[in-house]
């Protein structure tokens, strides 16, 4: 008996059955869902350019040079382009499927068999992306994913031992980025972070320039705001109503600011999603004015299997909470190649100026003084210091988010820049269609190199007289002008089997 109380109270819901849990988990579902179609709506129209097998970094290349274990997926059976391609579409396929509940209507095993293979086609992106994958917005889609495997159909009760594991994944998820703040930049501690925040971010919003423009002191409050958000308030996720719901609304309204002061793909949004694990069917009922659908019974089996989850996920936590309290915390992390329990963090530094690669190219076969350099533009990186700086989130363009990490370094320390330089030198489509422009419609480039540059907002009195947003100056040769007639340049291709 005493068994049977104790699966009983892990998987259904609270005695109280207008507590219960059913919104709360249609909420999940449903946004969920919407995060997948996301993701594999831009490896639909991304990863081949990306890793495909004529791509910066392709799959089939990858896969030599690494094991199963080390990168679990299905292109192992398959590195084609065609079933890369077919992979992603039947990811959007699927993702409809759930976000529409037509996923939810004919029993838990079509339900978890839809959510299982959206977890296994997106799971295989993430390990086979490489670096154009390698963010905790990815892994953590791929953790919640997991869970939402066993959430059930909606005529079986929902398990509310998973609502405790989702508020067990945001209690991570905040908590580690305040943790990695205080342990990293001394800025985040003498409150001066977002003086350089919103100007220095991967990619701007429109809304960014507004934000950096407001005075000093609001900023140091803005800091104060985030440690208490990020450190304080996720503890409630685990205590009871209202705290938790409190718990809840002060995050969503934390990650809104988020969301219209900059383009974090869908790293806030999926936070907010995650933050209805803390509301249930009573609260949710009243705000939404819908009613929880009715259930059944949950079979022994299902039952039991929640239970052998709960103490599964558990015992996989183990290293993702020791890593909470080490010195050495590490951000962004998975400690199995499955993904299935994650640590995550965010902006541990901040860099105080913008660097950004501008890459140019010229027709000319012979550089000189009268030499004419055309700029490439990304399609939503700052470029064009008179463009406005776009809104892109939860849609991501990993182009222009990964460049933003190369103007940190030299191009040595990111070699897919040296094969961009070849595609652009071939004018090659695929490529091209992650670029906004290509200046040598006609025909290639002989040369293209890159240049950095420092980047800052201009004032108001600046963007009022001239209508830039952004004021920009060179710093340094970043690549030199390069040409597929460079034998050492050829060389280094051949050598990444690139060409």
């Amino acid at each position: 008996m005493k068994i049977k109380s104790f699966l009983l109270q892990i998987y259904g819901p609270p005695r109280n059955e207008k507590r219960g849990y059913r919104l709360t988990r249609l909420c999940l579902q449903r946004g969920l869902a919407f995060i997948y179609l996301t993701g594999f709506l831009i490896a639909v129209h991304q990863f081949l350019p990306l890793a495909g097998e004529n791509g910066l970094y392709p799959v089939g290349l990858f896969l030599k040079r690494v094991t199963f274990w080390q990168a679990p997926g299905l292109f192992w059976l398959n590195p084609s382009d065609a079933f890369m391609l077919a992979a992603a579409w039947a990811g959007v396929f699927l993702s409809v499927l759930a976000l529409s509940g037509f996923s939810e209507k004919y029993g838990p095993w079509f339900s978890g068999l839809v959510w299982f293979l959206l977890w296994v086609l997106y799971q295989s992106f993430v390990n086979a992306g490489q670096v154009f994958y390698g963010f905790g917005w990815e892994t953590l889609l791929l953790e919640c994913g997991f869970l939402a495997i066993f959430f059930g159909d909606e005529k079986t009760p929902p398990p509310a031992a998973i609502i405790w594991l989702i508020r067990w994944i945001l209690f991570r998820l905040m908590f580690g980025a305040g943790l990695i703040k205080l342990r990293g930049d001394s800025c985040w501690r003498d409150l001066t972070c977002m003086y350089y925040f919103y100007e220095t971010q991967p990619v701007p919003n429109p809304l960014s320039w507004f934000f950096h423009h407001l005075p000093p002191l609001f900023h140091k409050g803005e800091v104060l705001v985030n440690h208490f958000t990020e450190l304080v308030v996720p503890w409630g996720f685990f205590l009871v109503q209202p705290v938790c719901a409190i718990a809840g609304i002060l995050t969503i309204l934390f990650h809104l600011i988020l969301i219209i002061s900059g383009n974090l793909a869908w790293l806030n949004y999926i936070t907010i999603i995650l933050c209805f694990s803390c509301f249930d069917d009573r609260m949710l009922s009243r705000v939404t004015r819908l009613k929880p659908p009715a259930y059944g019974e949950a079979s022994k089996i299902r039952r039991g299997m929640i239970a052998v989850l709960t103490v599964f996920i558990l015992v996989l936590s183990i290293p993702s909470a020791a890593n909470l309290f080490s010195r050495r915390q590490r951000m962004n992390a998975s400690f199995e190649p499955f993904h299935l329990v994650n640590t995550y963090g965010a902006f541990g530094g901040i860099t105080r100026k913008r660097m950004e690669v501008v890459i140019e190219g010229t027709a000319d076969r012979v550089i000189g003084p009268e030499t004419e350099w055309r700029e490439y533009e990304f399609k939503c990186k700052p470029g064009d210091v008179k463009q406005r700086p776009c809104l892109m989130s939860p849609y991501l363009y990993k182009l222009d988010w990964q460049i933003w990490f190369a103007a940190m370094n030299t191009y040595a320390a990111h070699p897919w820049i040296l094969n961009l330089t070849a595609k652009l030198l071939e004018n090659d489509k695929p490529v091209l269609s992650l670029l906004k422009t290509n200046p040598f419609p006609d025909r290639p480039p002989h040369y293209i190199r890159a240049v950095l540059y420092e980047y800052r907002f201009s004032t108001p009195e600046e963007r009022h007289q001239s209508g830039q947003w952004w004021i920009r100056t060179p710093v340094r040769p970043y690549l030199p002008p390069l040409s597929l007639d460079n034998p050492s340049f050829l060389k280094i291709l051949r050598k990444q089997q690139w060409i």
